[in-house]
């Protein structure tokens, strides 16, 4: 079922984005070039792209900086006084950064960092809550020309001093704690834990958010509030080359062994800013959310820089989406007027478990375009999205795209593509993307295969930190000269995509491949089922099995026998071979801050194995409550 995309835009204007794609198809360089005058440079680029796989250089020789294009330009433009960040901290208090507030935040912090001894070859690690010190931090270091490398604040001290070493950073900034569900989570006493391990370390700069006591050990910790107040004046910003390092963003690995992605500066900019601009339509008064945490390349690409190039206000909310309720979601809506929403499905499933009355007690009429990213939306919470919280007048855009990509490779565009729900719509202008059978060729509309990117676009990894040969083997191997994703696909008649999750994310039953995200589809499709994960078990005759972890809807009619009837639903709608051969009623399912479903633990905790590495689990209590819900239904754990 197609669902109309509506939005209230002139023609013109919904005709020059349709032109957009057919411009990119003709010739691919010459509409990233033009794309490319909405970034200032400094010095023009002599060449579009120079491409031999995997390596790419784009806009070369073109010079720039990073933070004079998401600050400084917008202090000339008529922004100076607009809010650039509006932050709300999980107590309530509030501040507003506007472009002249940043400027001045930004380029003190790049003092301190001078004075500090950064320079040229050096990484600096954040480890920050989500408070606007954190998109100070990357930008003073974008300003210096000085590569960054955030480390999600929920990463346990051991995953942060990985990090520090694969770096080498010399600084840190941090903070004394960080708000989260009404709890302080100890930033500086991890930062302690991790350095100690991490000899290069020579200063670390805190930043005073909790006020909690914490050890402070001078002259290695400083205030960061103190170097600000002794800090004036603002120097003349780095030039950096467009293949110079922006960021290095660690992600996981399918070894285990974490990835440092590399990110240049002038074709990340270049591909978030339009990729912003083009897809979440925002105008000039607009107050667009992005509910990721900046730890994540969500929170880079579209809280930090794909927003603030474009000159817009960008809302930045540091604790839980429902603390000290699940109404505080809406009521940040409805407080700051927000008009633009882009968040994640298991957030927009979680609202559905929650239930309705969430909504109805905040005013959130000021929604006007909603947004998806993270993992396939399956329809049926696309349609309690767009019915809602879009109250069935907001055009939804479903995102696929990657850390490695940078920038969304996929989306339908409000008024010139069509929605289809559990769809990510087609490919944006300037983005080839092909889906393959094992033999690399292209398989038929309707048929799974391999998702891969034909052609280099802006923003697409450099590498991997530090292991040239892993980034060849993991990315370029299995398709040479093509970038291979991961993740499985089809393609309908109508040119859309639906992703089918990652490859590895199959369980063959007896021989046939079944995919997590249909099985995972086709549970939430049930009106009992809040939540769903998925994972294959080890079964004698079959080699595998499908167990399934499922959360009630709390408000729905919730029947005694829900796992034979999940089991008879998915019998009905997929096959008896995806039959699940255990159904476990789970309170609530494991999940990271950022809400990726962690399926590894389900599996050790089938298996009887230990549980592993939890320092990215969102709430640790959750692995109890899934013990004692195997026992009390009699499985195994």
């Amino acid at each position: 079922m197609k669902e109309s995309c509506p939005v209230n835009r002139p023609a013109a204007h919904k005709a020059r984005k349709q032109q957009a794609y057919s411009a990119a198809a003709a010739d691919r360089n010459a509409f990233w070039a033009r794309t490319a005058e909405n970034i200032d440079w400094i010095k023009p680029w002599t060449k579009v792209l120079e491409w031999e796989a995997p390596n790419a250089r784009w806009f070369v020789n073109g010079k720039l900086n990073a933070a004079t294009n998401c600050i400084d330009r917008h202090l000339n433009n008529g922004k100076k006084n607009k809010a650039a960040i509006i932050f709300e901290g999980e107590p309530g208090d509030t501040r507003v950064l506007t472009y002249q507030d940043l400027h001045r935040e930004v380029s003190r912090l790049a003092n301190v960092l001078l004075s500090l001894g950064v320079g040229k070859g050096d990484i600096v690690t954040l480890y920050l809550p989500m408070i606007p010190e954190l998109p100070i931090a990357m930008l003073a270091c974008a300003r210096l020309g000085v590569p960054h490398s955030v480390v999600f604040g929920g990463f346990s001290a051991e995953a942060l001093a990985d990090r520090l070493r694969a770096t080498k950073s010399k600084i840190v900034i941090t903070a004394d704690g960080g708000w989260r569900r009404g709890r302080v989570v100890p930033l500086k006493a991890n930062t302690d834990t991790a350095v100690a391990k991490c000899p290069a370390v020579k200063k670390v700069v805190v930043v005073r958010r909790t006020g909690q006591p914490v050890a402070f050990l001078p002259p290695r910790d400083l205030w960061y509030h103190e170097l600000m107040q002794d800090t004036v004046g603002s120097r003349i910003p780095a030039t950096a080359d467009a293949e110079d390092t922006l960021f290095v963003l660690y992600t996981s690995g399918t070894t285990g062994k974490p990835k440092g992605i590399v990110h240049t500066t002038g074709g990340y900019l270049v591909g978030t800013s339009f990729t912003h601009r083009f897809i979440f339509d925002l105008r000039e008064d607009d107050i667009y959310w992005c509910t990721a945490d900046i730890g994540w390349i969500t929170g880079h690409s579209y809280v930090v820089y794909g927003p603030l190039a474009g000159g817009a206000t960008t809302v930045l909310y540091e604790g839980a989406p429902d603390c000290p309720d699940p109404g505080r979601m809406w009521r940040i809506v409805e407080k700051y007027g927000v008009n633009v929403l882009y968040t994640a499905p298991t957030l927009i499933r979680s609202c559905m478990k929650w239930g309705e009355e969430w909504l109805a007690a905040a005013e959130i009429g000021s929604l006007r375009l909603l947004g998806s990213v993270g993992e396939p939306l399956n329809p049926e919470a696309w349609q309690w999205y767009h019915r809602c919280v879009g109250r069935g007048k907001c055009p939804i855009v479903d995102t696929w795209w990657q850390t490695e990509t940078g920038m969304i490779l996929a989306s339908p565009v409000p008024g010139v593509t069509p929605a289809t729900p559990g769809s990510v719509g087609i490919p944006l202008p300037g983005i080839e993307l092909a889906i393959l059978d094992d033999s690399g060729a292209p398989v038929p509309a309707g048929q799974e295969g391999y998702l891969t990117v034909k052609s280099p676009w802006p923003s697409m990894l450099r590498g991997i930190h530090g292991d040239e040969q892993r980034f060849r083997q993991q990315y370029w191997s299995r398709f040479p000269g093509v970038y291979f994703t991961g993740d499985g696909a089809k393609q309908d008649t109508d040119g859309c995509l639906w992703i089918t999750g990652r490859v590895d994310d199959v369980i063959k039953v007896a021989g046939h491949r079944l995919s997590t995200a249909e099985l995972e589809s086709a549970l939430v499709a049930h009106p009992a089922v809040a939540e769903a994960a998925v994972i294959g078990i080890k079964h004698q005759l079959k080699g595998q099995a499908v167990a399934a972890f499922v959360v009630r809807r709390d408000k729905a009619d919730n029947p005694s026998n829900l796992p034979e009837e999940l089991q008879a639903h998915i019998a009905n709608i997929i096959g008896k071979i995806a039959q699940p051969e255990t159904v476990v009623i789970v309170p609530e399912l494991p999940k990271t801050r950022s809400g990726k479903i962690m399926r590894r633990l389900l599996q050790n905790l089938l298996e009887g194995n230990p549980p592993g590495d939890v320092s990215t689990l969102a709430d640790p209590a959750v692995l109890g409550a899934l013990q004692d819900s195997c026992r009390e239904q009699g499985i195994n754990c």
